[in-house]
């Protein structure tokens, strides 16, 4: 029971509030008391330790946009309430992860003759077919629906019957809402606040999965490609990919990290080479990478693409052709200066250095799925001799159909971290220097970060090269991101790039350094990276009102308490 003045406080405030701010402060208590439930000691001494982050899924299924703002409000309402939450639409949800879910609510309404919206149908559809087993999952379904129709709320009733045929442990009744559905819906918000306050943490990982190990050693990982995606739109001149790479034990890796991978040449090019040079695949020959199979040399472990000029220079030596000072492929070498003896083809293969593993920026959290890697991969081009070439792994990662075995490592990039939680995070990553703060937002996202984040993104076309643009837009409106600024540098006559946006917006990117913020910055060295820090540069100096020499000794202060940091190439 209260003292007699703290009950008479709570009363004030009670009467001076009005409907919404009591249903704030009944979310705001409720996290209040599942934060002291988890913490508090009980009288026998032993303190009850949280077993792990228990994360809720919010996903919703709207025609006319009812269900996604309601799902909106839910998630900044359990937000606040201190609850780890992720809003997807069910469009965008990827069904192979249903049964990973332990709490999963779903805002659905029900359109003509009882079916879902059309967004929805793709999972409906594979719901109903499929048997996942759901059984470690707890569910709510909220239903949006108009008693005028005879099958009201039936896209509802069908799904939260279908999830508890399932498996699933119905948590919340479920809730059919009519056109009026405001009042319903935040009755029914407030169960679900008050419901996971009272939900235990979770206890031990999902059947089949494994606690993530600490290797001191390089450890490689076995996965499967499981979704391969271009990001861009027609019209675009580039090709970038959003590539998820599955495994069946967790991956030990963290925001800021990379994944390295060796390509393998193309068949085609390597059968070219063998014929040139008159040699059976199956021959098996010496290498700096041990004794193999010719065949499997040139394709899995040899460098055969764009050689190093001192490699060409030894080709010359060996085969005594007079070569220019320049860097080909292999197969163009043997066509335009053959070897003269068989003999030959052997020096030639010990010449040839191994394959150099790509590393590629982690665009994943492994708080959302440790058995799971994502990264953003835009196809290489450049100009050799007047010839258009392309990367070697970035047109084999982007070959790759779904389904493909694919072997990796982890390389730990320790000087691109993210900051403590409560840190505010500025993230500038114009094309695919996105991929590490997609990496970034997932994280902060899943752990509850209270810090602020502030994204800079730019490409060349807003229509076709607003790389992960659903999802941006879902982290500001569920407020994970609480700025994003653009830069589409062909949308208009003079190019707009991110470091001009920064300079726009000088004053107030400069209040939040003052506060304390970190800065990220990631993408292409030359001349992205340098841009960007004159621009800095200059904001520090107009914005701090200092000399050009006082803004060099503020950045390079930022530099060395950890709070300007690059990951460039």
């Amino acid at each position: 029971m209260l003292a007699t003045h703290k009950l008479k406080t709570l009363e004030d405030l009670v009467r001076a509030s009005t409907a919404e701010e009591l249903i704030w402060i009944n979310g705001y208590l409720s996290g209040l008391v599942a934060d002291k439930v988890r913490t508090s000691t009980p009288a026998n001494g032993s303190s009850v330790e949280s077993k792990g982050v228990r994360k809720a899924t919010i996903c919703y299924g709207t025609e006319t946009g009812n269900a996604k703002k309601l799902a909106l409000q839910l998630t900044q309402k359990a937000k606040q309430s201190g609850i780890t939450v992720q809003c997807k639409g069910l469009d965008q949800y990827r069904f192979e992860d249903l049964d990973r879910e332990t709490d999963f609510f779903v805002i659905v309404s029900t359109q003509g003759e009882g079916e879902p919206p059309e967004p929805a149908k793709k999972f409906f559809g594979m719901l109903f077919d499929a048997q996942p087993n759901l059984s470690a999952m707890r569910f709510g379904v909220l239903a949006l629906g108009d008693t005028a129709y005879p099958l009201f709320c039936k896209a509802g009733e069908d799904l939260d019957a279908r999830l508890e045929s399932l498996g699933a442990k119905r948590v919340l009744p479920l809730k059919k809402c009519d056109v009026d559905y405001e009042a319903t819906a935040m009755e029914w918000f407030d169960s679900m606040v008050a419901l996971y306050s009272q939900i235990p943490e979770a206890s031990t990982p999902q059947a089949g999965t494994k606690t993530a190990e600490k290797h001191t050693g390089k450890k490689y990982y076995d996965g499967v490609i499981s979704s391969h995606i271009n990001l861009n739109d027609r019209g675009s001149s580039k090709q970038t990919y959003h590539i998820e790479i599955r495994t069946r034990e967790a991956i030990d890796y963290a925001p800021g990290d990379a994944i390295a991978i060796v390509p393998e040449n193309r068949p085609e090019l390597v059968e070219r080479i063998l014929s040139l040079a008159a040699v059976d695949g199956a021959t098996e020959f010496e290498s700096s990478k041990g004794r193999h199979p010719v065949a499997e040399l040139l394709t899995r472990h040899l460098n055969i693409c764009y050689l190093l000029s001192a490699t060409v220079k030894k080709y010359a030596a060996l085969t005594g052709h007079q070569i220019p000072d320049t860097r080909m492929d292999l197969v163009d070498l043997l066509r335009i200066y053959p070897l003269k003896e068989k003999g030959q083809f052997q020096e030639l293969i010990r010449l040839l250095p191994g394959i150099a593993p790509r590393l590629y920026s982690v665009a994943s959290s492994p708080k959302q799925n440790d058995q799971e890697v994502h990264l953003t991969v835009g196809r290489h081009r450049f100009h050799a001799q007047g010839d258009e070439l392309f990367g070697l792994c970035s047109s084999f990662l982007g070959d790759l159909p779904n389904g493909t075995p694919i072997r990796f490592y982890v390389h730990r990039n320790r000087a691109f971290k993210l900051p403590a939680d409560e840190a505010d995070v500025i993230m500038v990553g114009p094309g695919t220097g996105i991929a590490p703060f997609r990496s970034f937002l997932a994280d902060r996202d899943a752990g509850g970060a209270k810090g602020r984040n502030w994204l800079f993104f730019g490409e060349q076309h807003f229509r076709s090269d607003f790389l992960y643009q659903a999802e941006l837009q879902q982290y500001l409106a569920t407020g994970v991101l609480q700025k994003i600024s653009l830069a589409f540098s062909r949308d208009q006559k003079e190019k707009i790039y991110v470091q001009h946006r920064m300079k726009e917006e000088g004053a107030e990117l400069f209040s939040w350094l003052e506060r304390g913020a970190y800065l990220f910055v990631s993408g292409t060295k030359d001349p992205m990276s340098k841009d960007v820090e004159q621009a800095l540069l200059q904001i520090i100096e107009v914005q701090g009102k200092v000399s050009a020499d006082e803004a060099v000794i503020y950045l390079d202060k930022m530099k060395k308490e950890g709070r300007y940091q690059k990951d460039v190439y």
